[in-house]
């Protein structure tokens, strides 16, 4: 009994020669099965990593941020569920995988809620000194 293949076919050639590399950020078209119809969603991000290369299990990981948390996504190469993967644009890096990238991104945050944190807010700043010279006019009247 010879297995049959369910799924449509993925065109393997040129889904090799794409050539993902890390530090490229792509977008990634992805099929989504809703009741009876098919959309595609996209996901653009940063690859941190392409393991296994052109083997059949060959996997490449995505890192995006949506409202100050990350996101990451692994998408196998040859799955049929990913109808596209465009590359907008390639970095040249020094490593090959880009792991190190959570711990920046998490870090420049730290640092941006600390500078927001630390800042006085000059429109409650503008606000304040107002009252500040009312309240010292009060104490110059009550001491008369």
């Amino acid at each position: 009994m010879a297995n049959k293949v369910i799924s449509p076919s993925v065109d393997t050639t040129k889904r090799s020669e794409l050539d993902l590399r890390a530090g490229d950020s792509v977008r990634v078209w992805q099929k989504i099965k809703e009741k009876d119809k098919f959309r595609l969603q996209a996901f653009e991000g940063l690859v941190l990593a392409r393991k296994h290369g052109t083997q059949a299990g060959a996997t490449f990981t995505v890192r995006k941020v949506v409202d100050g948390v990350g996101v990451e996504r692994i998408f196998p190469l040859y799955s049929p569920s990913i109808d596209k993967v465009e590359l907008i644009k390639r970095s040249k890096v020094r490593r090959a995988k880009l792991y190190f990238i959570r711990e920046k991104a998490a870090k420049e945050i730290r640092h941006q809620m600390r500078r927001t944190m630390d800042a006085p807010d000059p429109v409650v700043e503008a606000e304040a000194a107002p009252v500040e010279a009312k309240a010292e006019e009060a104490k110059k009247e009550e001491t008369k």
